[in-house]
């Protein structure tokens, strides 16, 4: 073979190098040689294999100061948490009721259901309309400010509810006020997380938001339980007063987290986009797979920005799959609530009562530690075990606890008939002890995955709109079932579990037919798999495609000819 020959062959060599091959090794990615291997597979097109560039996985303990970071942004779901838990004790106290409630002609005061009703769940309409207006200032100024904003706005109703004295349509509109600000927070708080917090580890770091609900509402039992024996307004101001320590946590909180490296490219701000992203996956500015995302990310905001300005009736065109989106995140936060845990959460200290307790307050604890340490379980299964199977085995499991807690309540609870003689003490421990089983069964499934899936589902240019629909739905369903549970439960007793149960059974075929599977996958990769039309139960299998081999057969995740019993096997 000739020189000239020899040369030519060195130059084709060299050429068929990729980018990522010719890099030199100091320029790589520190990563496991296990790790690096678990995260790349192969392209389609080459007769050798040749590697994705992307963002390394490291051990989980690497990403501690970013986890601390995100339960920062996620301590906006204390603030949900801590209203739930004190109001649920708020109209069982004596003062409270003194000043808020109706007096009868002996002179003893009582809460009627309307009110109680009204002032427990209307705090779930300012919700809903805090989700659909305040979450706009996120796009506008970023997820940082606009949820400084809405915490903002929350503590002026919490002024106003306590500074009510005796005038009970003026803790009415506090509530409604605070409301708005909460709902703005729990549209912008999952957000944030999904949009700055590495892929592998995503699912949990929003779980984050559930587990500080469960925080809040645990704390805010005990609060109450602290409270209960005073006389006097303390029994209630103490615990709204705490709310300006907790709101003064998540603004000083705020100033530690980075903003969303998402809307920093939105805006133009490229460099602080890369702080950003270097931030949340622990490597420089310059690692050559945070370059990589980056100009992905691009990508995907240029095409959304030559699209034009998102407008609301874009979120009814299912050409581009957003409408199933919003469908699917409307109906997952519309079954999170029909899964009956505000009947618990709401109303504990009301139901435990009826089975005959002397102090339901500690039962209410009870159920606020249950919650919180399974909640922070969550954050383990739900990337261990994907979204699907703990929202499937969720819902089978509270099938189960309903069926026992509704059968015992309606059939062994009052052995002389429904509010006749003393309750059964071993019916009511039986009730008490499945009610657990179901916050256990919740609070691993159903609590925190509905955030998760709402919050990384949607593209960028109509995620705050989608986001906020669907938890809208979910504060909606809060006001109806918090509102009417007085009303039902006088009127069906305890046969209203059977309601709820039914809820679940749905809930179980509704994630399975149309729920696909997120785990592992960057925000852009799931909008390119909702693109595909891939198939729910065929979702797990679903491989991106820069990382597929030549063996993928892409058309057949979009295609099942099997019966439908046999598609659930």
């Amino acid at each position: 073979m000739s020189k000239a020959e020899q040369e030519l062959q060195e130059d084709t060599a060299t050429a068929d190098i990729t980018p990522t091959q010719s890099l030199p090794l100091s320029e790589m990615s520190h990563t496991s040689g296990k790790e690096h291997s678990d995260d790349l597979k192969e392209f389609p097109a080459g007769p050798e294999e040749q590697h994705v560039l992307e963002l390394p996985k490291k051990p989980k303990s690497a990403y501690t100061s970013v986890a601390i970071m995100c339960v920062m942004i996620a301590f906006g779901g204390f603030v949900f948490g801590w209203d739930t838990g004190t109001i649920s004790g708020f109209v069982n106290q004596s003062d409270w009721i003194r000043r808020f409630g109706s007096r009868k002609a002996d002179g003893t005061y009582y809460l009627s259901k309307v009110r109680m009703g009204l002032v427990v769940s209307i705090f779930n309409i300012g919700c809903a309309i805090g989700g659909l207006t305040l979450s706009k200032i996120g796009d506008v100024y970023g997820r940082k400010l606009g949820l400084i904003s809405v915490v903002l706005v929350y503590v002026v109703g919490i002024i106003i509810q306590i500074a009510s004295i005796d005038k009970w349509y003026q803790y009415f509109i506090g509530r409604i006020i605070s409301g708005l600000g909460v709902g703005g927070i729990a549209v912008l708080s999952p957000m944030l997380i999904s949009e700055v917090s590495p892929k592998h580890i995503r699912g949990s770091l929003v779980s984050c938001y559930q587990l500080m609900i469960t925080a809040g509402i645990f704390l805010g039992y005990c609060t109450n339980f602290g409270t209960k024996n005073y006389s006097n307004s303390v029994q209630w101001r103490v615990p709204l007063g705490l709310c300006f320590a907790w709101a003064l946590f998540m603004i000083g909180g705020m100033t530690f987290v980075p903003e969303s490296p998402r809307y920093l490219i939105g805006v133009g701000k490229i460099e602080e986009a890369k702080r950003s992203l270097a931030v949340s996956n622990k490597v420089s500015v310059d690692d050559p797979g945070l370059l990589a995302e980056l100009d992905t990310i691009e990508a995907s905001i240029e095409a959304e920005r030559a699209a034009g300005t998102a407008s609301w009736s874009e979120l009814f065109q299912p050409k581009t799959k957003v409408l199933q989106r919003m469908i699917m995140g409307i109906m997952l936060q519309s079954l999170q609530q029909l899964t009956g845990d505000n009947y618990f959460f709401y109303y504990g200290t009301t139901v435990f009562k009826s089975v005959g307790l002397k102090d339901s307050f500690e039962t209410s604890i009870v159920i606020g530690v249950v919650n919180f340490f399974c909640t922070f379980l969550s954050l383990f299964t739900v990337d261990r075990f994907g979204r699907r199977k703990c929202l499937l085995w969720g819902a089978v499991g509270m099938v189960c606890c309903f069926v026992v807690f509704a059968s015992v309540g309606v059939t062994r609870l009052w052995p002389d008939g429904y509010g006749k003689g003393d309750s059964s003490k071993g019916a009511g421990n039986c009730m008490i002890v499945f009610t657990m089983f179901y916050i256990f069964c919740f609070a691993l499934s159903w609590a925190p995955i509905c955030y998760v899936i709402v919050s990384e589902s949607f593209p960028l240019r109509v995620k705050s709109k989608c986001m906020a629909l669907a938890t809208a739905a979910n504060w909606i369903w809060g006001f109806l079932i918090s509102f009417f549970t007085p009303f039902i439960t006088g009127a069906i007793n305890f046969y209203y579990g059977y309601v709820f149960m039914g809820c679940l059974v749905f809930a179980y075929f509704y994630v399975f037919f149309f729920v696909p599977e997120t785990k592992g996958l960057t925000l852009e990769e799931v909008n390119d798999m909702w693109m595909e039309n891939v198939l729910p139960w065929k979702s797990p299998s679903w491989v991106p495609p820069n990382k597929r081999n030549a063996d993928y057969d892409a058309e057949a995740m979009a295609h099942d000819d099997s019966p439908w019993y046999k598609k659930m096997i």
